[in-house]
């Protein structure tokens, strides 16, 4: 414990002096009084008005100025807590539910919503902001969650490893599972990966409830790789110019293309990677205040604060997605590379909900046998 006392301790130990002494009865008294800080009051100068604590999951970016302006701008000061990938964060946030490690998780999307709110996880609340963000985005009704960032979920390939192979780059799903493409894919597995479980639901979407398992099998039987998360597939097997792999298609993003291009600069006409439209799945990224929250007017804070924009414009090439509020300016290097695909697979929420456990469990039987 350091020994040296703010000026404030020195203020509250003489506060407490006195009164002991009865020589300050009026402003030490408590009956009559209604000196406990609301939402609204303001805070003390010095006091920093507590910490918000943020869980996400480990791609979850802001930058030291813009944690300086949060800061500033209400008095609290952020603390970030990723936790592994996007299924793996919120495991553990539905896990202590009850008596929540933060006040707001960011990292649930579509193929985890219902998940969450069985759970009964989060709170209500209509951030500031929220006007700006289109309906189409905005999946809950009840605004327990506030829509954040959005991006598919796409197999993407190395440009460079096909034209030196003369492979042709698959043209959907079903190409992957060709001999032509043995042993070339890595994906994440959907227990523990936001972007993997967003895969299997996309070959749900295309192959049906009849179909989707035997896709798999042949998957497995043509050297598909499994990855716990999106960080071990991208960077350790993926053989794209910033990874360290050899396999020249991954289960990653639609705006991932954009974070290859060497030279923001000198942009080339086609980016060292490129995405499979045919493949992609719509991913809505959202955070939410947490129920039992100990700081939820801090976390209803950082909630607006997500949707500012300062805060969005940063997105794209912090995060390397779409930002939320659609009117944010999106630089050339992303509007340039990024894909968003006019039709995207989808699933209706009720439809996850119902089969989702049973889809991971039949994959992990198939797959990982």
């Amino acid at each position: 414990m350091n020994p040296t006392l703010s000026p404030r301790s020195v203020a509250v130990r003489l506060l407490a002096l006195l009164c002991a002494l009865g020589l300050l009865a009026a402003a030490c008294g408590n009956d009559d009084t209604d000196d406990v800080e609301g939402p609204g009051a303001e805070l003390p100068d010095g006091d920093a008005g507590g910490d918000v604590v943020l869980l996400s999951h480990d791609s979850f970016q802001i930058s030291d100025d813009l944690v300086a302006a949060f800061e500033e701008s209400t008095g609290y000061t952020l603390v970030l807590r990723p936790s592994g990938d996007a299924v793996e964060a919120l495991n553990q946030a539905i896990l202590t539910v009850d008596n929540p490690q933060g006040d707001v998780f960011f990292g649930v999307d579509d193929a985890t919503l219902s998940r969450a709110f069985s759970h009964d996880l989060f709170v209500a609340y209509e951030a500031v902001g929220l006007d700006r963000v289109p309906e189409s985005l905005r999946l809950d009704p009840e605004n327990r969650v506030t829509p954040i960032d959005h991006g598919p979920v796409c197999v993407n390939y190395d440009a460079e490893w096909f034209d030196t192979q003369g492979l042709d780059v698959p043209a959907g799903l079903a190409d992957l599972a060709d001999p032509a493409y043995a042993d070339l894919l890595v994906v994440q597995n959907p227990a523990s990966s936001s972007p993997g479980l967003n895969f299997l639901m996309a070959t749900v979407a295309e192959f049906g409830d009849d179909g989707w398992i035997d896709y798999w099998s042949d998957l497995r039987d043509n050297g598909v790789e499994v990855t716990s998360g999106w960080t071990e597939a991208y960077y350790s097997w993926f053989s794209g110019p910033s990874s360290d792999g050899d396999r020249p298609l991954v289960v990653s993003y639609g705006t991932s293309p954009p974070f290859e291009v060497p030279d923001a600069d000198d942009l080339p006409d086609e980016g060292p990677t490129g995405v499979i439209d045919s493949t992609c799945i719509r991913q809505v990224e959202f955070a939410g205040v947490l129920a039992n929250a100990d700081n939820p007017d801090g976390a209803r804070a950082l909630i607006d604060f997500l949707l500012t924009d300062e805060f969005q414009a940063e997105i794209p090439m912090s995060m390397y997605v779409f930002p939320a509020v659609d009117t944010v300016e999106l630089p050339d290097i992303f509007t340039r590379y990024a894909v968003s695909p006019d039709e995207p697979y989808h699933l209706d929420p009720d439809r996850i909900e119902e089969n989702r456990e049973d889809w991971i469990g039949e994959w992990t039987d198939v797959v990982l046998r």
